[in-house]
């Protein structure tokens, strides 16, 4: 079984605005509301392939219970934590302005809220696949990502960890079967800026020697590289497409990698089938449905 975990989710409020002005009334031209979250999306596209998981986190107030209704209504199974005060967070994504959003806080976590989550956790079983996604609220401490890994620690669970900087680093002694930086953020753990696909490989490659059995490096239009577990490096140039929406592309491409590797334990496959599904969300409206996905996988195969 896959699990995954989202500390923070939210509903994301999606709004076109014709001719924005600040300081006026403005109208939208269309809205959207989906739940959010990496760790949910990743939930929501393996979903979408057929593959059973089950979606951990964290959910308050009215908006935690939309969220919960929303994952459900998308046949992912929701098993969140009910947090007494607060509400889970709105994101508001303004699409006229590209990359202009404003994010919500969330609710404080308690330290037995924590712990509520550890004991779910503690019921993974050799075998199980972990996902660990996204940034954590202000409230937790900043180490719980090296505390969920030591706590399942020589259980034969396979981790998965797609989180910047320290979250990510902390973890690497712990083995994870995969970590998902993307080049800024695998750039910002060196110190260095990397552009291009022959740049990263080398600072993936010390990613693996620091501990991950798999380094899956997201560039965007550039493409993506894979230190693989079997000492190769693949990587491939992005598919051809018109982007329509960033939002979810990585946490995809985190989905079709587990989804390819369960299906044939294949390192290229799952290579491929990363890339296929982050490129085929960026490409949609929407997260990626099977559909989507096998048609970018097809033209990748050409």
């Amino acid at each position: 079984m896959i699990y995954t975990v989202t500390f923070n989710p939210s509903l994301d409020y999606i709004v076109s605005v014709d001719d924005f002005k600040l300081g006026l009334t403005n109208r939208t031209s269309s809205e959207l509301m989906l739940p959010g979250g990496k760790g949910l999306n990743v939930s929501m596209v393996l979903g979408n392939l057929g593959i059973d998981n089950t979606a951990f986190g964290f959910a308050a107030g009215f908006t935690g219970d939309e969220i919960i209704r929303r994952v459900e209504e998308m046949g992912v199974r929701a098993e969140f934590i009910r947090i007494r005060e607060g509400f889970s967070r709105i994101n508001l994504k303004l699409k006229s302005i590209d990359g202009t959003e404003i994010n919500g806080c969330g609710p404080d976590i308690s330290t037995e809220a924590v712990e509520q989550l550890m004991e779910k956790l503690d019921g993974l079983r050799e075998g199980d696949v972990l996902v660990l996604a996204g940034s954590i609220p202000h409230s937790m401490p900043d180490d719980i990502y090296r505390r969920i890994m030591e706590r399942l620690d020589g259980r034969g669970v396979m981790a998965v960890v797609d989180a910047t900087k320290d979250l990510l680093v902390n973890v690497l002694e712990y083995h994870p079967f995969l970590v998902k930086p993307n080049n800024h953020e695998l750039g910002e753990i060196f110190g260095v800026t990397l552009r291009s696909r022959e740049e990263v490989i080398p600072y993936a490659k010390k990613l693996k020697e620091m501990g991950a059995v798999n380094v899956l490096v997201s560039m965007a239009g550039e493409g993506a590289v894979l230190a693989a577990g079997d000492g190769n490096i693949y990587q491939a140039p992005a598919p051809e497409g018109k982007l329509v929406n960033g939002v979810g592309a990585g946490d995809s491409m985190v989905a079709g990698f587990l989804a390819g590797w369960m299906e044939r334990k294949d390192y290229r496959h799952a290579f491929y089938m990363g890339i296929s599904a982050g490129s085929a969300s960026a490409f949609s409206e929407l997260l990626a449905t099977r559909t989507e996905i096998e048609a970018v996988y097809k033209q990748m195969q050409d």
